[in-house]
């Protein structure tokens, strides 16, 4: 009885560890990495900005972002290890480029720009890039990708979740699904790596925040498991709907948040 007891104890301590998350909040955020690192693993983005979604209610503010892109940094490690054949390198070297240049700039005025702000941009042109007609004219290259990089890296210092803004570029550059996750995971892989690095270096203390970072990992790499497996038995068609249907459905999220921000 009193080995239970003191287990119990210990595990209540540990769930209870990170500053400002009960223990309940420690559970779901959890089994929220795992199911968003599903969804990610499957459909190729969407996971991450629901991710934001749960642990902006859950996580002390000024914690949201550097603890979810530790969190989705090795969410997307996952993925692109467990698919790495798949992976298309062609644009990776200009789009670290950019993510480097946009993460730093982002770094100096986090403070300064409405989050809301942001987060109608990047709404109002993903929903360009499924029903625009010029963004097909839109061609991969050198300059584009250094332009991505830059933009999403300087957003998501403020907004966490910038997939939905990178998806239409890894789509128009990738021939099949595989490619499309894979790509996308080591995209982010680089975008949330530097991201913690200028966090680090702004003077976040992550050390508080160990032990639910590592539980929310592990959480997490179950999931990418999992949500590799749907990808593997989902036929093409299906997937290219789903990829879209998401996609819109996240940019009017984004669109919702920036109106009631500014309104409400």
């Amino acid at each position: 009885m009193v080995v239970w007891r003191t287990e119990m104890e210990i595990f209540y301590d540990i769930i209870n560890s990170a500053p400002g998350v009960d223990d309940w909040a420690f559970i779901l955020l959890c089994f929220a990495s795992f199911f968003t690192s599903v969804v990610s693993a499957s459909l190729g983005l969407g996971g991450g900005a629901m991710m934001v979604a749960v642990m902006a209610s859950l996580v002390p503010p000024l914690a949201v972002i550097p603890v979810h892109a530790v969190v989705q940094v090795s969410s997307n490690t996952a993925r692109a290890l467990l698919m790495w054949k798949h992976i298309n390198f062609t644009w990776m070297v200009p789009f670290v480029i950019g993510t480097v240049i946009g993460a730093l700039i982002g770094g100096q005025i986090v403070f300064a720009i409405p989050k809301h702000l942001l987060q109608g941009i990047i709404g109002l042109f993903v929903l360009y890039t499924l029903w625009g007609p010029a963004v097909r004219a839109i061609k991969s290259s050198f300059i584009t990708f250094v332009g991505v990089g830059a933009f999403a890296s300087f957003a998501t210092m403020f907004v966490g979740g910038t997939g939905p803004l990178i998806a239409p570029f890894i789509k128009a550059s990738t021939t099949e699904r595989q490619s499309t996750v894979a790509t996308h995971g080591a995209f982010m892989f680089w975008q949330h790596g530097i991201k913690i690095v200028i966090f680090a270096f702004l003077g976040f203390a992550f050390g508080p925040y160990v032990i639910l970072m590592v539980a929310m990992i592990l959480f997490g790499v179950v999931g990418v498991w999992a949500g590799k497996t749907i990808l593997n038995r989902m036929p093409e068609h299906i997937f290219k709907k789903g990829f879209n249907t998401l996609l819109a459905l996240l940019a009017i999220w984004l669109l919702y948040e920036s109106i009631q921000g500014y309104f409400f």
